[in-house]
């Protein structure tokens, strides 16, 4: 599993493996504690959660019980999507990192431009003043990389005009379908580097029979393919799972899909779980 060993650069020459392993809707306690341990097992170092997901402390448990050393694990965590002002960002940056039990956090992200509860809502002005407080935290030393999560380009402008500093990752939804190809061309001109969320389309990619069809093509399975599609793309993707077997499958990607075949791919659009 070659690819658990590969990294991206970002702009301010931090490196990032090239796969994470996402904790989203991964309860807390055991489940998310013997669940990141399985993964730091099979060779994952990068563990992607949020103060969302209400499982950072177990995530920082296995981690430090893991016995691996802390500057060989990649941890990111989000401050909450609510959380629109300069003080109250500095205060749940704290909070993470009671959670997590670590002295510095490798990147830290505005999890959402708005309020999940209240999508699309006017946040610009407190999307800055949060930023302010991530730039002043990544000055200080404690985080050793900064970015937003669901940001628009036009999103991203505002903070970085108001402040100039320009976000190191971008977090979207990203998977065969649903390739916000103006975000994704956005970012790669401004250095972003783009990390994608739900690969496997929360499951609906796997019942899709064109990805079916070009999975049995190259001898793997349909989530090889989808997530081996992001690192085409030149994104980092987060699969998720609980199962040791999916753990291992989700890192097999160490082959190549053809300029041909991306397009046909590329060509598969519109609502997964819509899909045949």
């Amino acid at each position: 599993m070659k690819v658990l060993n590969q990294t991206y650069v970002m702009s301010n020459g931090v490196t990032i493996p090239q796969i994470g392993f996402g904790t989203w809707q991964v309860k807390s306690g055991e489940e998310a504690y013997h669940s990141v341990l399985l993964a730091l097992k099979n060779g994952y170092r990068h563990i992607d959660t949020a103060h969302a997901y209400q499982n950072e402390r177990s995530v920082g448990e296995a981690v430090r019980a893991s016995g691996i050393p802390r500057d060989e694990i990649f941890v990111t965590s989000k401050l909450p999507s609510h959380v629109k002002d300069y003080q109250g960002t500095l205060d749940h940056f704290e909070e993470t990192m009671a959670n997590l039990g670590l002295a510095v956090l490798d990147l830290y992200l505005i999890h959402a431009p708005w309020p999940w509860h209240e999508i699309g809502k006017d946040c610009k002005d407190g999307n800055v003043e949060a930023w302010k407080a991530m730039v002043q935290l990544y000055h200080d030393k404690r985080i050793r990389a900064i970015g937003v999560s669901n940001f628009a380009p036009a999103d991203i402008d505002y903070i970085v005009k108001h402040t100039g500093f320009v976000p190191h990752a971008n977090q979207i939804a990203f998977f065969i379908g649903i390739d916000q190809k103006e975000t994704l061309d956005y970012c790669k001109t401004h250095n972003i580097l783009v990390e994608a969320y739900s690969p496997l389309a929360i499951g609906f990619a796997l019942k899709n029979g064109e990805i079916q069809k070009m999975a049995d093509k190259y001898g793997v399975t349909a989530a090889q393919i989808c997530i081996r599609y992001c690192i085409e793309k030149e994104t980092l993707p987060l699969p998720k799972t609980t199962k040791e077997h999916r753990m291992i499958e989700n890192a097999s990607v160490d082959f190549t899909i053809s300029k041909e075949d991306m397009k046909v791919l590329e060509a598969i659009k519109g609502d997964p779980r819509r899909w045949d």
